[in-house]
């Protein structure tokens, strides 16, 4: 007992410095077990067992992709009214009518006539010295000339070119033959004409016109011709077999009456 009271503090001591090295010596130890248990746990959380998928229904997804697929059409001008405003005109007497009801789109073309370019071997004139003139009727029934609408008489000889043809030859007896060549200086379409064969060709229509809003109609109307639709002039700018196209006189712009009627 007296050695401890004397020494206890050493004895003390000796026991902290046992536990210490026992603590040293445990610590390897336990730091590669908590290591061991931290792989462990990154295993399973990384290396996951996956159980095999069971059959999958991807109707839905397979239909969301095919709307997605096929691009989605918005009609902003003909029912869609929110940008694109529709307006609206008066008439003479006083009604109002939406801007698809008034107006060239409000025409309807009733009736096309071709207009042709007729030519006929109608004589020859030999002159005193022998020279040869053949007479060729020309009618012209889409010019805006109302003269040559009706036929004229024009002579020429081989060789002769006006503004439509060319006279290029004469098959048979010159002041008898059989018939002639005529050569057309557009297309170099050549065409023989005898005096029982004439020759036409459709140069241009007419057209009927109708503008039922203000009971309106117009027959017979030609290129360069005007229609008065709802206080508004147009010029008829051309006419094809199955459209009139319709200039507006105080902006010019274009309108297109398409057409139903076979020529």
């Amino acid at each position: 007992m007296d050695f401890l009271k004397k020494h206890y503090e050493k004895v003390l001591l000796g026991v902290v410095f046992v536990g210490l090295a026992v603590a040293a010596a445990f610590l390897p130890v336990k730091i590669s077990s908590e290591k061991q248990k931290l792989e462990d746990l990154r295993t399973t959380l990384t290396h996951r067992t996956v159980k095999p998928l069971t059959n999958q229904d991807f109707t839905v997804a397979e239909d969301a992709l095919k709307r997605v697929a096929t691009p989605a059409f918005v009609d902003f001008s003909s029912t869609n009214r929110l940008f694109n405003p529709m307006s609206w005109q008066q008439t003479r007497d006083g009604k109002l009518l939406r801007q698809d009801k008034a107006g060239p789109s409000a025409a309807t073309v009733t009736n096309l006539t071709p207009l042709y370019l007729r030519l006929s071997f109608d004589a020859v004139n030999v002159s005193p010295d022998g020279t040869a003139k053949y007479g060729i009727g020309v009618q012209k029934e889409a010019s805006p000339n109302a003269g040559q609408r009706t036929k004229r008489q024009t002579y020429m000889k081989v060789g002769d070119k006006n503004e439509i043809f060319t006279l290029s030859a004469v098959n048979g007896p010159p002041d008898n033959p059989t018939n002639v060549v005529l050569t057309f200086n557009d297309t170099d379409k050549q065409v023989a004409l005898s005096k029982d064969q004439p020759f036409k060709r459709v140069d241009g229509y007419m057209a009927d016109i109708r503008y039922e809003p203000e009971k309106q109609f117009w027959p017979a109307r030609r290129v360069g011709s005007s229609l008065v639709m709802n206080g508004e002039t147009y010029n008829i700018v051309a006419i094809t077999q199955n459209e009139v196209v319709l200039s507006a006189k105080s902006n010019q712009k274009k309108w297109t009456i398409k057409s139903n009627v076979a020529p």
